[in-house]
């Protein structure tokens, strides 16, 4: 297990460096420190390493949203959906990798499952997040609408990213704004 997170460590420093294109199971075996075996026991190519270091991403993910949606107190939803997208925020920021990868579309939009978009995926966790966390109630309209503000955000939080390394904070508002203003027609807009 060590020398799995080492691979996946390798592999995210390496793609802060150089990005997938540059990426190889030679240099991940290297920057790890293990034998290319070592690599192909786990791993049948760098796809595959990029897949599991973006569930590691996405398991990361939840687990921040998780933690903070159990241990804070909001007035309202709309904080809980900042809080959510501040989480996002700070991976891009601070994850070594993260910046790179997202969860996985840069090469693959099914690198998370072979089934679903990494979008829906990423939707799905959130969506069973918000049923266990805040009590919201399971149904189409919810699936639905998790999916729609998932997409958006993604869209916006991109142009944010996309030439200033922290996020245009204008842009990372905007996302915010929209992304509340639509789940308000779903769980009521926010109290004055």
């Amino acid at each position: 297990m060590a020398r799995v997170q080492r691979m996946l460590d390798a592999c995210a420093q390496l793609l802060d460096e150089g990005g997938y294109s540059e990426l190889s199971t030679t240099r991940i075996a290297e920057r790890a420190g293990v034998a290319i075996g070592s690599v192909y026991q786990f791993f049948p190519d760098k796809k595959a390493i990029t897949q599991a270091l973006g569930l590691r991403y996405l398991d990361l993910f939840s687990l921040r949203v998780t933690r903070r949606l159990s241990e804070e107190t909001f007035a309202h939803w709309t904080e809980a959906v900042d809080a959510m997208i501040d989480e996002y925020i700070d991976m891009h920021r601070n994850e070594p990798g993260f910046r790179s990868l997202h969860f996985g579309d840069v090469v693959d939009v099914r690198l998370l499952d072979a089934d679903s978009e990494n979008n829906r995926v990423i939707a799905v966790r959130l969506r069973d997040l918000l049923i266990s966390i805040a009590g919201v109630s399971e149904s189409e309209t919810l699936d639905r609408a998790v999916i729609v503000a998932v997409e958006a955000a993604d869209a916006v939080l991109k142009l944010a990213f996309h030439k200033d390394p922290d996020g245009d904070p204008h842009y990372i508002s905007e996302s915010k704004i929209l992304v509340r203003g639509y789940l308000g027609q779903l769980f009521g807009p926010k109290s004055s």
